[in-house]
């Protein structure tokens, strides 16, 4: 099973849902870089449950500490293990449904690959790994800072509800990072009608990442979008990515969808900051499809471990939309990326030793 992503800013996640506690190890960080646990707690904390009643009640504190890799607030070049444990998992909640396979969960594919007993709130397949993904995303976050890259998400849409508007500001102090200040009252009456139904919605968030200079990326295999989406897209919630114009380039002409030069940069941003695979200066625009939370208490057939006909209704706590909650994942996933692209870009400039 791998658990490994990145060429030179590697991390490696462990830990599952209802175990003992999840972490990261990465390694490729150059050293002298200040790295401040709050910043990293920051992070955790906008991705932590029982924050609001708009997202799952499971009560964590999610405290983050830094086993290795870090002395007096700079980084050593040395991995950086990264833990958190778990304090309230509650694996009876998943008792009387050990045997059945949750639709729209990893349980069925997880068991015919690895015929495995299911495990409580899908162990590895579950939500709760992302933490791993946000601490070692703001490791990544304090590299990029140095060069004033700063990397941003927020809901787009829930459900038909859509943003006519984007106030990025708003959107760090709303419960579901809603960007529009406008639909903002109509995003949470949605989400608690889905809620009082028993049922989830899906949604759509946008991630900027601005400052990113030009010339990150590879031309060919290892393009810089393509490196974005391989990231974002292994974050189980993400149905699908678009990058500026996305797939409205379809009925574009191209020149409506090409984006003028002018000497002061880019008269238009189609690109989403990425042209032929390499960053062109430009900030890089993208927006994820989110899926709804498969975890409903609304009755779904299904099956048991055995093949029979089963009805299952998912008890417990679970987010009736995952949004919020995606929007520091992604953030960290799109810096991962993007350090892991400066320290390559700087390995063909300067050579191994740089």
């Amino acid at each position: 099973m791998s658990s490994q992503f990145g060429q030179i800013f590697q991390i490696s996640t462990f830990g599952e849902s209802h175990g003992t506690g999840l972490g990261v190890i990465v390694d490729g960080m150059p050293a002298g870089i200040d790295l401040d646990m709050d910043s990293i707690q920051a992070d955790l904390d906008r991705r932590r449950p029982g924050t609001s009643k708009w997202v799952s009640q499971r009560k964590e504190t999610d405290q983050i500490q830094i086993l290795s890799g870090v002395a007096n607030g700079k980084t050593l070049g040395s991995p950086i293990a990264l833990v958190v444990m778990n304090q309230d998992a509650r694996s009876k909640d998943y008792s009387s449904i050990e045997h059945l396979f949750r639709p729209g969960h990893a349980d069925y594919t997880y068991f015919k690959k690895y015929g495995l007993k299911l495990q409580p709130g899908g162990g590895r397949s579950s939500g709760r790994e992302t933490l791993a993904r946000v601490a070692a995303g703001a490791v990544a976050k304090s590299l990029l800072q140095t060069m004033d890259i700063d990397i941003q998400a927020y809901t787009l849409s829930i459900g038909d509800v859509v943003s006519e508007f984007i106030d990025p500001e708003f959107a760090k102090t709303h419960p579901m990072r809603c960007a529009d200040p406008d639909k903002a009252d109509e995003m949470l009456a949605l989400v608690n009608q889905v809620r009082n139904e028993g049922d989830s919605i899906g949604g759509v968030i946008q991630i900027e990442a601005k400052n990113v200079p030009p010339g990150w990326g590879e031309p060919v295999f290892h393009k810089l979008d393509a490196m974005l989406a391989m990231g974002l897209i292994s974050i189980g919630a993400v149905k699908g990515i678009e990058f500026g114009a996305g797939f409205s380039a379809s009925t574009m002409k191209g020149s409506e969808h090409n984006d003028p030069i002018t000497p002061n940069g880019f008269r238009t941003n189609n690109a989403g900051g990425i042209l032929g695979g390499i960053s062109n200066g430009d900030n890089i625009v993208m927006q994820l499809a989110i899926k709804p939370t498969p975890s409903i208490s609304s009755s779904q057939p299904t099956i048991d471990n055995d093949n029979n006909p089963e009805t299952i209704s998912i008890k417990g706590r679970h987010d009736p939309c995952i949004c919020s909650r995606i929007c520091p994942v992604a953030e960290a996933m799109t810096a991962i990326v993007l350090a892991d692209a400066f320290l390559l870009n700087q390995r063909q400039l300067y050579g191994e030793k740089s």
